[in-house]
């Protein structure tokens, strides 16, 4: 079965910068975390899918395990080089089966890892949360990191109340990664989100799954739609932008202006550039 989007990380240097950052766009940020294995977090959250700001705030937590090497350790590596989108994770109903099918496709990256933490609503009772992550890799893609996660306590997880936006957003309709050449990560990306379609886009195709659309596209294309910079594909793939479903693409007349960023897209489209928004780059779609 198709697998839908469930999670994109913003890897970024100064965490609680970045909270300020999403509010001031009006988007709703929930508290901070601390993961064991020394990363903190701040959620996102959207129906069904979320954006994790995330930094690795305590090195001298990493430990030999898998999360520790392929979420924490990655993490602080990625964030040497630079700021931006380092992680996509895709849905699953069943992580080991899901890694059973990575195995036969030759994509997979790590065994299935579980964690649970106990988490507080903001009524301040406490519940549990899980999850389990099976990882995949692309190995023309040494800088995004890819893999499933089955949330076990899904009802302990997602609130209504936090996917509310001031500044109107529904929903992440699609990742825009970058790369040289496109076409090399196709089969890689079809396999990974278990659909056999990639459709032509200018510049490059895109991948529909079961929840928003994945697409790659050439460094010179996404700058001719969005005129902004893309990452350094020098070492392959990158992950590039997140794509925003808005009623009302200038969201309020003054948010650009009050978060310090430049109006960057037509009468339906905000673009905010990787220079303001920590190396990522943030596209409000509007339907008016």
């Amino acid at each position: 079965m198709a697998r839908g989007l469930d999670h994109v990380v913003h890897a970024v240097r100064d965490l609680d910068a970045a909270a300020a950052f999403y509010r001031g766009l009006g988007f709703t940020v929930g508290a901070r975390n601390r993961h064991p294995w020394g990363t903190h977090n701040h959620i996102v959250q959207f129906p069904g899918v979320f954006i994790e700001l995330l930094t690795l705030a305590e090195p001298d937590k990493l430990g030999s395990d898998g999360f520790s090497k392929l979420f924490g350790a990655y993490t602080g590596d990625f964030l040497k080089r630079g700021e931006g989108l380092s992680l996509l994770i895709l849905e699953s109903r069943d992580a080991a089966a899901d890694e059973a099918a990575f195995r036969r496709d030759g994509i997979a990256g790590s065994e299935v890892m579980r964690f649970e933490r106990e988490a507080q609503r903001p009524d301040g009772s406490v519940v549990k949360v899980g999850f389990s992550l099976a990882f995949a890799g692309d190995p023309r893609a040494p800088d995004v990191h890819f893999a499933v996660c089955q949330q076990h306590f899904p009802e302990n997880f997602w609130n209504p109340a936090f996917q509310k936006h001031a500044n109107g957003a529904t929903g992440i309709t699609g990742v825009v990664a970058v790369a040289a050449a496109p076409a090399q990560h196709r089969d890689f990306l079809r396999s990974f989100a278990c659909t056999g379609t990639a459709q032509a886009t200018e510049g490059g195709y895109a991948v529909d799954t079961r929840r928003g659309q994945i697409e790659v596209v050439t460094p010179a294309a996404f700058t001719a739609r969005y005129g902004v910079a893309v990452p350094d594909v020098a070492r392959g793939l990158r992950l590039a932008a997140l794509r925003f479903a808005v009623a009302d693409a200038r969201l309020s007349p003054d948010t650009p202006e009050r978060a310090g960023i430049a109006d960057l897209g037509g009468a339906k489209t905000t673009v905010i550039g990787p220079a303001d928004a920590m190396g990522a780059v943030l596209v409000f779609e509007g339907s008016r």
